[in-house]
């Protein structure tokens, strides 16, 4: 399928308010999410549970971009998706510059559920170098940092995706992309745990 063609069909998804499973939607992507571990910038646990989820409209999306992608030979790992606006708080708490973590706001990219902090594995599931790890709050994580050739091809392959898929990235963190439906979601506080039964592995 070429690009042009995952752009429309990304474009004609509704923006669906419910909330759902991300592998549900397709189960290739990879979760691994970070704030529910101690290997993030905090150093501890955020939140307590394990299972992404996003919009409905936003994780059809996302499934878009999965695809266009494994025709290329990689897979989407997604490390953080909806996240309460508690653990925005307690984010924020230990890290108030707004250039790398926002003030809690439920009607706002994670905690709207249609942001996603993602990057590219192989097709086993080894990730990818990239120019940076995740939280990584340095020029290192920004789109201008300049590239190895590796990188750049890379970096190029998952932001075509998630552009043609109808996302944008953030311009200070290259993991970052958020759905351009955003605003036509209202607020909404959920439990992802009650959508754990939907996982697929």
């Amino acid at each position: 399928m070429l690009p042009q063609n995952h752009n429309r069909l990304a474009k004609s998804i509704s923006a669906n308010p419910g909330f759902i499973n991300i592998q549900q939607v397709d189960p290739s992507i990879i979760v691994d999410l970070k704030y529910a571990t101690n290997d993030n910038f905090t150093g501890q646990a955020i939140y307590d549970f394990t299972v992404a989820i996003a919009r409905i409209g936003t994780a059809k999306k996302l499934a878009v971009a999965a695809q266009q992608l494994r025709s290329q030979g990689y897979r989407l790992k997604v490390w953080d998706a909806y996240r309460p606006t508690t653990a925005q708080q307690r984010l924020f708490s230990t890290w108030p510059d707004p250039t790398w973590v926002a003030p809690p706001n439920p009607n706002y990219s994670h905690e709207k559920g249609v942001t996603f902090d993602l990057t590219l594995t192989d097709m086993a599931g080894q990730e990818i170098p990239m120019q940076s790890g995740f939280d990584d709050f340095s020029n290192r994580a920004k789109r201008d940092f300049p590239r190895t050739a590796a990188q750049e091809v890379t970096y190029r392959a998952l932001l075509s995706a998630m552009t043609q898929a109808d996302f944008h990235g953030y311009e200070n963190e290259w993991w970052d992309y958020q759905d351009n439906d955003a605003n036509s979601y209202e607020p909404a506080q959920v439990n992802p745990n009650d959508y754990d039964h939907e996982r697929t592995t």
